[in-house]
């Protein structure tokens, strides 16, 4: 549902794209400054205990994922096969730092059921984008699922943004743990069905 948002996302970013391509910064360099914004914010705020603060300049630094596809197509060309491969790499970087830097966060806090959540959630937001990885370099179509990426940052970076209402980051959590597991799920009954195989 939030891909009918990157339309409306890509018109507001479009005039910083342009800004960017006339002083050469390519859309690698938008790809590596997002993540390395994110990694370094996730690891910094959030075991600081600064999770609304952490949130919000995370949420900056994600729209660069928006941002370096502007960039690539205002540049011509619409990206590079490379491009694609070191931004999908890099998202899984950044995803897996958001949330070990809430597993630190409840570590620090004593927490220990959502320290276990919280290594769910990383390792289950590899295994989603692996699934699709996999089943689209075999031929098969997995574009289905809960909860694919920005469905998962969304709840992920709402749920530490309102974290001093009580409750509402651990439900949060919670909540990305059943749906990333529903969606693995999803992805390989869909591939099974596709297949055909037994």
């Amino acid at each position: 549902m939030l891909k009918l948002l990157r339309p409306a996302m890509t018109r507001i970013l479009t005039p910083l794209g342009r800004a960017l391509v006339r002083r050469g910064i390519g859309p690698d360099a938008v790809t590596a400054i997002g993540t390395l914004g994110t990694v370094v914010s996730a690891l910094f705020f959030f075991p600081m205990g600064m999770l609304t603060a952490g949130a919000l300049v995370i949420t900056v630094f994600v729209l660069f994922d928006l941002l370096d596809g502007v960039v690539a197509r205002l540049g011509g060309g619409g990206g590079t096969t490379w491009g694609a491969f070191l931004d999908s790499t890099l998202d899984r970087v950044a995803d897996a730092a958001i949330f070990a830097g809430l597993t630190v966060y409840f570590a620090l806090q004593g927490e220990i059921v959502m320290v276990a959540v919280a290594v769910f959630n990383v390792f289950a937001g590899g295994l989603v984008s692996y699934a699709k990885a996999r089943a689209e370099s075999l031929g098969v179509e997995c574009d289905v699922g809960l909860a694919e990426r920005p469905e998962r940052l969304v709840v992920g970076l709402v749920a530490a943004c309102f974290s001093f209402v009580p409750f509402v980051l651990e439900a949060g959590m919670w909540l990305l743990a059943v749906a990333s597991l529903i969606t693995v799920v999803q992805r390989v009954v869909h591939v099974y069905r596709q297949t055909g195989e037994s």
